[in-house]
Formats: structure tokens, C-alpha cells, sequence
């Protein structure tokens, strides 16, 4: 620093050279150094050049109302409010389901599944094919199973869920004999054919061929119409080819 010292008073007074040496640790630029802002390529603009202002994620109004009930217990406390405005996820309650009702898909008691209901012939083989939700009840889809029935029906032969006195009496109307056990609940017993009853093996036996399909055994499609050919494709092969 001593020699830095000697050569920068050699020099002659209001003279200026422009020039540091090697050992010069300074960080002042003289003025060949200086680099205008008009310089600068057309592409740097300054910060405040047309900044794009903050959105707001919440309305002004929920954070002041919920700014006042932080000394209150926090947010959702003391008025019974849940707070649930400010969580970050999905929608709750119906909205988070949209459309899952139209797509055949309830929730039962095993989770969120589709039912198939089948209506076979004589020899077990499927007649009709029906998707309804997993939690749809089967006598409230009993009329509109059998109005697709092609031709004429003589007997059906169903469990006891479909053990209804309105179904009774629209079977007896069309010329049809159900076979259908009484439910444990009824007051007054209901006699049915014990020998035609054996016969719904068939139905059950429908279901398990269906079954060894995995893409029918586990729904993999999202739209009802899909899942509802895949189920008659896989009909077609097992029962009709």
C-alpha cells in the first residue's frame, strides 16, 4: 500500500489518467467505466416499468370479518363458524362429486361402485343389462329392469330385495308369476314356488362368469356408456359366442 501511495503522488496535480494499477482493491469506476441506462439493451426495463399488480386470493370483506375474530379464539372459533373459506383444497360436500351420479357411481357400503343388474333367461344367459349406483335401491329399479325385457315374461324368479307388494301386483297384471320370497319384516307370510325358486342359481352364476372379466370386476372406465359395453362385449363372449 506504501508503493500505491508513491506512484499516485508522482503524478502532476488535476491530472487524471483513467488508469488504476493491478494492486488497486477500489471499487469506484472512473467515469470510462460508468455505463448509462440509455445503454442498456432494449430488453432490461426498470422494476416499475408496467408491473403486473397482485390478484386477490380472498375478498377484502372475509379478511377483515375474519381479522376480527383472531383475538377471539382464532379463525372458526367462538361463532360456531367453520373457517373452511380459507383452506386450500378441493370443494367439499356434493360439488366434489359432480356428475358421479350421472356416470352410474354411488357410495355404498364398500366405497364408491356401480351396480349391474342383469335379467337372464331360462339358461342364464343376460337379457338385459342395467348400471345404476352403488347405492341405488334394486325394487325402485325393478320397473324400469323390466320394461326392457324382450318379448314376453312368465315368471320371474328374483331374491327378496325386489319383494314388494306394487311389484307383485304389476307382475300378476302383465300375465307374469312371481317367484319372490317374503322379506323376515312382513306381518303376514307370502307363499312362493320353493321348485322354481332353485332356478335363480342361474342369475348367480351369470354374475361370477361376468366376473372372471377383469375389466368388468374393477370399473377402469370414467363414463357410464364405456363401462356398460364392456360389460355387454364381455356378455357377448361368454354367454353368446
Amino acid at each position: 500500500m506504501g508503493g500505491d501511495r508513491a506512484v499516485h503522488a508522482e503524478e502532476p496535480a488535476g491530472r487524471t489518467t483513467g488508469r488504476r494499477s493491478a494492486n488497486d482493491l477500489r471499487h469506484h469506476p472512473c467515469d470510462q467505466e460508468r455505463v448509462p441506462l440509455a445503454r442498456l439493451p432494449r430488453r432490461v426495463r426498470p422494476a416499475h416499468d408496467r408491473l403486473q399488480s397482485v390478484q386477490q386470493v380472498v375478498s377484502p370483506g372475509l379478511l377483515a370479518r375474519d381479522a376480527g375474530r383472531l383475538g377471539r379464539g382464532g379463525l372458526g372459533g367462538g361463532d360456531g363458524g367453520s373457517g373452511f373459506h380459507l383452506r386450500q383444497g378441493a370443494p367439499l360436500g356434493a360439488r366434489g362429486q359432480r356428475g358421479a351420479k350421472a356416470q352410474a357411481i354411488g357410495t355404498s357400503r364398500g366405497g364408491r361402485t356401480t351396480k349391474v343388474h342383469l335379467v337372464t333367461d331360462v339358461v342364464g344367459r343376460p337379457a338385459v343389462i342395467h348400471l345404476t349406483p352403488g347405492n341405488a335401491s334394486d325394487i325402485r329399479t325393478a320397473p324400469e329392469l323390466l320394461a326392457r325385457v324382450p318379448g314376453r315374461l312368465r315368471r320371474l324368479v328374483a331374491d327378496r330385495g325386489y319383494d314388494a307388494d306394487e311389484l307383485r301386483r304389476d307382475l300378476r297384471s302383465a300375465g307374469a308369476t312371481p317367484v319372490i320370497p317374503g322379506r323376515c319384516t312382513r306381518k303376514r307370510r307370502v307363499r312362493h314356488d320353493k321348485t322354481r325358486y332353485r332356478d335363480r342359481w342361474r342369475i348367480e352364476a351369470a354374475f361370477c362368469r361376468l366376473k372372471d372379466f377383469r375389466r368388468v370386476a374393477t370399473r377402469y372406465d370414467k363414463l357410464a356408456a364405456n363401462f356398460a359395453s364392456s360389460v355387454a362385449l364381455a356378455t357377448v363372449i361368454a354367454f353368446w359366442c
